[in-house]
């Protein structure tokens, strides 16, 4: 079996992934040596991303879908957020006629991918709806926002809140697929850090970790 990787390093979103370059290279050459695959092209693209039309401002990840194309091969990425949580983007994507894996969902089909699309979109509007209704309600108070003091602290724990949704938002896909393949908070615990994949502080996973994370995940 032949693959083209690709890997996309976000420069607003890295950090909050916690899935950066070389975790992602690192989670690919697994897959090559478990399964004996060939890799035969390697695209890396700096990009948010954002919007449905992400492939028309992504030129690496055209490059690496013309490649697969060429060659017959499977486009493969780290983690399906590095293409996009966007449902039309996936949708165009499977268009294109290229096989696709993404690694931290190795026994997805069509479907599958659709639905975690779906739930990361739709995850990520109420995370957005929810920290402007938190913004407006400080200022309804009195909070001066972007101004340091005692007073904005209610309004930097808000924020810090939204930070640690929008992580939860973005693994919650995973989250889920593990789940449903029956894996225990310890076998999640393993599975995470073997790909590579870093908490929102970019430590290694813990029990301890994993667990908030499933709560957080249930509580969106």
């Amino acid at each position: 079996m032949k693959i083209v990787a690709y890997i996309r390093v976000s420069t607003q979103r890295q950090g909050m992934s916690g899935l950066g370059l070389e975790a992602q290279q690192d989670a690919i050459r697994n897959h090559l040596s478990s399964t004996g695959a060939a890799m035969v092209g390697e695209y890396i693209e700096v990009e948010t991303g954002k919007g449905a039309n992400a492939i028309n401002k992504r030129p690496q990840l055209a490059a690496a879908l013309a490649h697969a194309k060429a060659e017959k091969a499977t486009l493969v990425v780290a983690k399906l957020d590095r293409l996009a949580r966007n449902v039309l983007f996936i949708a165009t994507l499977m268009e294109s006629g290229v096989k696709f894996r993404a690694l931290d969902l190795p026994e997805a089909n069509e479907f599958t991918i659709h639905l975690m699309a779906a739930f990361g979109q739709f995850e990520a509007k109420r995370i957005s709806e929810r920290t402007k209704d938190a913004l407006k309600a400080a200022k309804a108070r009195g909070v001066k926002l972007g101004i340091t003091g005692a007073a904005n602290i209610a309004a930097a724990n808000a924020a810090l809140v939204a930070g640690a949704d929008e992580f939860a938002a973005s693994m919650a896909g995973q989250v889920r697929a593990m789940q449903a393949a029956g894996m225990t908070q310890r076998h999640m615990v393993k599975h995470l850090n073997e790909l590579g994949v870093k908490t929102s502080r970019g430590n290694a996973w813990s029990l301890a970790g994993i667990n908030a994370l499933l709560k957080r995940v249930d509580s969106l």
